[in-house]
């Protein structure tokens, strides 16, 4: 069962999580690009092992569709902050990468966002706390039958 302290905790978290997002739009715009182009900066920047993504590991990073993310990497390569290239192990498949003008803004707004999440801290632990809590079940007790019958 949800108690009030569990309800209060959640809405916390949805309350900051909102606050974290409409910071991280600002962000974005205020260094000169879309929140949407910078999220996909920053899952190039972070893609685990490379330095490069293609579009269909890029749809899946930014939930969103193949057709859009063509359009968003478009804007992108427009906007002068990725490149593309066809790769030299595998000719069917294209690389996107960042420039090196996109990697200092991905690097000035992610160290914004980083500083933002830290002070978060304590709204994730109570947010974690509160679904561990609402996840555990009260153990049953075994009734002691011997000796009755």
């Amino acid at each position: 069962m949800i108690g009030k302290q569990q309800y209060q905790a959640l809405s916390e978290f949805r309350f900051r999580l909102a606050e974290f997002l409409h910071f991280s739009e600002s962000a974005a715009q205020a260094a000169g690009i879309t929140p949407a182009q910078y999220l996909l900066l920053l899952h190039l920047r972070g893609f685990p092992g490379r330095e490069w993504g293609t579009v269909g590991e890029l749809a899946e990073r930014l939930q969103a569709s193949h057709q859009g993310t063509v359009a968003l990497v478009q804007r992108c390569e427009r906007n002068g902050l990725v490149s593309k290239r066809r790769s030299r192990t595998d000719a069917r498949c294209v690389e996107i990468r960042l420039t090196p003008r996109a990697r200092g803004l991905v690097q000035r707004i992610a160290k914004r966002h980083a500083e933002a999440l830290a002070q978060m801290d304590l709204v994730f632990s109570a947010a974690s706390a509160a679904g561990a809590r609402v996840g555990r079940r009260t153990p049953h007790r075994k009734v002691d039958t011997a000796g009755q019958g």
